[in-house]
């Protein structure tokens, strides 16, 4: 009993996997050779097989493909995915040529594709080797034929010029063979190869004719569809495939009822399903029927009336930021008013419903998110439910208050940029330049990389505090900027040059001080360059920070002087200034002391010259006694010698010769003074030799308080003494 149970059990099991094997149908089976057909040597080429199959059991089929060359298994792998069968043929070469085919084999139903020829054109370069280049008489040379990168069945010949020396054949890209050389001299050899491809070279003849009468098979399937008109979403389709005029054989054959390429059922006789009726699903239903090698198809296709329209989700208002209040209206335009009404469609929203509230059917309210979102909405009537597209909300971001600034120094005088810009902002920002509250020009930033610059000038520095920037991007939404502040550079005006002292008031003497100061007005930093007859002065000691110093002038320093003065905004050129350095004062009283004094030494010289020789001659002493008592008796005499306290007497010894026949003349004490009055420090020496008396020594009596020519004339008078 207990065998009899378990032999019952596995027939059972045995007819249920033969049962779930069989519901599934190979549709088709199709080869691809990519990129062509006909490709050169080199080139990647995929063959490619696909299997259409249907399945009415969700579990995987196991398909093994295999892959045929010229008749032949090059290729066999199994697989449980639906993807195409991919068989690489890398590099292609000229052995790859050949008819290929593809089949598939699914728990023992195989179908196999048509064949496809690849042509694979070119070869390679042979390439000769030879173990040695120079050899003695009746030697062999041993020659290697390579054929760099074929396969298959490749022919090599060896020649000498034109004449063949040996060939043959292998199964391999290369030969080595042994060339006889009979003569003596140069021989020039090469080789070359053919590859072999069997349906490229032979081709048979006709055979003789075979009659073979095919009939029609009677068994064909049939499918009904009710209703088959006037049919509405929503509406139920009762679908029956069925076999007519069955065969006594028919039996083994097995029917698919599919829809487009989605299998609904199977069976062996007769098979039914109900679907409902969809706009948007593909109404094209198939009753296949199966035997063996046979397949009978037969197809209907439905129209399906839509009953409503797919709802349409728009946004009010259409431009919107963050955190503002937003409506969602859903709303199917079209509806067929006999099937539904305007109440019978249940409007709702599909994604991120929370926030929202339903204000009225298909009208929801609520509040921008702060970043992108996708909201959909779905509208249903009757068991058909339709969603919307997608409506993407990407709520833009209001302008924050913009920053303005130069682009550049900014110069009095001269057109400059003024940039404004926002950190944050959605795309499009419109910019105003104001000036005193005053719009003067508008920009509109509509991409990432642009800027709003505006070109202004300004006349004085304070002017730039007098601009500002408005930005917006929705209406009647403002922000300002604070008032431009930047460094305004004045360009310098012509340098004035003035030196101290005043070269109109004063000489510059060889020794003095002189500074040179170049005055400009314009905004700092200033440089100073300084120039003496067109060539810069580079002498850091006399440079300052005022001006060119010169603490002792020389007469070098005299020449024409300018000054050049360079700010951030333009370098100016003073007017030239000559200076002249005149002799030391010192050095003028010393050439004029050597001209004048110069000569009265020569003077001197002479008169002391004439006075020695005369001495010589008379050989007599005269002397001058510096000291006489006064007489008061005699006025002449007190006429010659005035009581000051100034005057010093000196005793002038001449000599002279001895005359006894001469004597002096003496007059009271007979004594002569000579008076020499000194004179004040520095002053000229002033000698009044007119009231000096001398005795003549020659015997002649002058008259008392007169002199003698030669004294008036200024001749043998004493030396003044200071």
């Amino acid at each position: 009993m207990g065998l009899l149970l378990l032999l019952t059990c596995s027939l059972l099991s045995s007819c249920s996997v033969v049962h779930a094997q069989r519901k599934f149908t190979i549709r088709s089976v199709e080869l691809f050779i990519e990129p062509h057909v006909n490709v050169t040597r080199g080139t990647n080429v995929t063959v490619r097989c696909r299997a259409l199959v249907s399945s009415l059991d969700q579990e995987p089929l196991s398909r093994e493909y295999v892959i045929y060359k010229d008749n032949k298994n090059v290729y066999t792998k199994t697989s449980i995915t639906p993807e195409d069968l991919l068989y690489p043929l890398p590099h292609a070469r000229v052995a790859n040529t050949g008819n290929y085919r593809c089949g598939i084999t699914i728990e023992g139903k195989r179908i196999k594709s048509e064949d496809k020829k690849l042509t694979v054109t070119g070869l390679s370069k042979p390439v000769l080797r030879l173990n040695n280049t120079e050899v003695t008489e009746g030697d062999e040379v041993t020659a290697k034929c390579e054929a760099p990168g074929e396969t298959g069945s490749i022919f090599f010949s060896f020649y000498e010029g034109s004449k063949v020396i040996t060939e043959s054949g292998v199964n391999g890209n290369q030969l080595e063979a042994q060339l006889p050389l009979s003569s003596t001299g140069t021989h020039t050899l090469h080789c070359t190869y053919v590859v072999f491809i069997m349906q490229d070279l032979f081709k048979s003849e006709e055979s003789d004719a075979v009659h073979v009468t095919v009939r029609e098979f009677t068994s064909t399937p049939v499918l009904e569809i009710y209703p088959l008109s006037d049919v509405y979403e929503g509406d139920r389709l009762n679908l029956l495939c069925t076999i007519r005029n069955p065969l006594l054989d028919s039996k083994s054959g097995y029917l698919y009822l599919s829809q487009g390429m989605t299998m609904l059922t199977a069976g062996v006789s007769a098979v039914n399903y109900t679907v409902v009726a969809k706009s948007h699903v593909p109404a094209e239903f198939e009753c296949r029927f199966e035997m063996g090698r046979i397949e009978k198809v037969t197809t209907k296709q439905i129209a399906v009336t839509e009953l409503f329209s797919v709802p349409k989700l728009t946004i009010s208002p259409a431009e919107v930021f963050q955190g503002d209040n937003i409506t969602l209206t859903c709303r199917s335009e079209i509806y067929v008013p006999g099937r539904i009404n305007n109440r019978d469609l249940i409007y709702s929203l599909s994604s991120f419903r929370e926030g929202f509230t339903k204000m009225s059917p298909g009208v929801f309210s609520g509040r921008t998110l702060p970043y992108e979102f996708n909201y959909t909405c779905a509208a249903q009537a009757r068991g058909v439910l339709k969603e919307s597209q997608i409506l993407t909300v990407l709520p833009k971001v209001s302008v924050s208050a913009p920053e303005i600034s130069v682009l550049g120094l900014p110069v009095v005088g001269r057109t400059f940029q003024i940039l404004c810009h926002s950190a944050v902002g959605s795309l499009p920002i419109s910019y105003t330049l104001l000036k005193n509250g005053v719009p003067l020009k508008p920009f509109r930033v509509t991409l990432p990389w642009q800027k709003a610059t505006f070109p202004v000038s300004i006349s004085s520095p304070q002017e730039i505090n007098s601009y500002r920037c408005q930005a917006k991007n929705r209406n009647e939404v403002e922000q300002h900027s604070n008032s431009l502040n930047a460094t305004v550079i004045v360009p310098l005006t012509k340098p004035t040059l003035f030196t101290h002292p005043n070269l109109t008031q004063t000489y510059l003497y060889e020794g003095n001080e002189l500074l040179l100061i170049c005055e400009v007005t314009g905004s700092p930093p200033v440089t100073y360059q300084w120039y003496r007859g067109g060539r810069r002065l580079t002498s850091a000691s006399n440079l300052s920070s005022v001006g060119y110093h010169f603490q002792r002038l020389s007469k070098e320093d005299g020449g024409s002087y300018h000054c050049e003065a360079g700010n951030e905004a333009s370098v100016v050129r003073s007017e030239a200034l000559t200076v002249e350095v005149y002799t030391a004062i010192w050095k003028q009283a010393l050439i004029v002391g050597a001209c004048v004094l110069l000569p009265a030494a020569l003077v001197l010289g002479c008169v002391l010259y004439f006075k020695s020789k005369r001495a010589g001659l008379d050989g007599a002493v005269v002397s001058v006694w510096t000291e006489r008592p006064p007489d008061a008796g005699d006025d002449d005499v007190s006429n010659v010698v005035p009581p000051d306290p100034d005057v010093e007497y000196t005793e002038v010894v001449h000599p002279h010769s001895m005359d006894p026949a001469r004597v002096p003349l003496r007059k009271g004490t007979d004594t002569v003074y000579s008076e020499l009055k000194n004179a004040p420090h520095g002053a000229a020496d002033h000698h009044d030799y007119g009231s000096l008396e001398y005795a003549g020594l020659n015997g002649e009596q002058p008259e008392v308080g007169h002199c003698s020519p030669e004294v008036n004339g200024y001749h043998d008078l004493p030396e003044p003494v200071d």
